[in-house]
């Protein structure tokens, strides 16, 4: 087990480990346990009563957050032409098609979105194996393949987070700033947990979400009563 360090153990001494609250105390716990000098990012962590190995079972999806992530997020676009004129005006960082595949080749991935023209595909497809393991690779079922540059473009700097199940049934996502106050992020949170309850798979049998915890990036979590969100979650 890690050593932690003497801020984090005064830090944990503030959340008791075995009470359960309802969202907005939660979200308050989690804020008042922060202690970082920068100002840290509030991630949720959702166990699903589902087994990601069946890929019927398997939850996928996007949120766009009513209030954004607090962060810049600096956007690439796999573009020819009209469509690479267009992200550039809507936005985007970086857009091009040939000269960007052939940067990325060399090493450079200074973006933290793509989004990607379908008739682009095939030249991205080349790098897949670079981008597909930082989670940069456009893709289709997160609206990043896609003609309409300037929605997308628009969507991931309004704040659209992409998450995906992993193999022990959570989902893990940022869903803000501490700055943001607990108002900003109850909003955010209920957001992302109203898509999770739409798209519980149909072959998952018993509690869709057994678990809910808040943390910022260097705080303990903090554990929410899944009772109080019935009416979020319907599970």
């Amino acid at each position: 087990m890690p050593k932690r360090g003497k801020k984090y153990l005064e830090s944990q001494k503030k959340v008791d480990v075995n009470k359960r609250h309802d969202l907005s105390e939660a979200v308050r716990v989690a804020l008042e346990s922060s202690f970082a000098k920068f100002d840290e990012t509030v991630d949720v962590a959702v166990r699903l009563g589902v087994d990601p190995r069946h890929a019927d079972q398997m939850v996928r999806g996007t949120v766009v957050l009513p209030n954004g992530l607090g962060k810049v997020v600096k956007i690439l676009v796999f573009a020819k032409g009209e469509k690479e004129k267009e992200a550039l005006e809507a936005g985007a960082d970086f857009a091009g098609s040939d000269e960007l595949v052939d940067k990325i080749k060399d090493g450079w991935t200074g973006f933290d979105k793509a989004v990607a023209t379908p008739d682009m595909m095939g030249t991205v497809g080349k790098i897949g194996k670079i981008l597909g393991p930082r989670g940069l690779m456009p893709n289709v079922k997160t609206g990043t393949v896609t003609f309409d540059v300037v929605k997308a473009i628009n969507e991931l700097k309004a704040g659209k987070i992409d998450f995906r199940v992993e193999k022990a049934g959570i989902v893990h996502v940022p869903v803000g700033k501490v700055s943001f106050g607990v108002e900003k992020l109850v909003q955010n949170i209920t957001a992302f947990l109203e898509t999770i309850a739409r798209i519980k798979p149909s072959t998952s049998k018993g509690t869709y979400v057994k678990g809910i915890a808040i943390s910022t990036t260097m705080g303990p979590g903090v554990k929410v009563d899944t009772v109080s969100l019935k009416d979020v979650i319907r599970s």
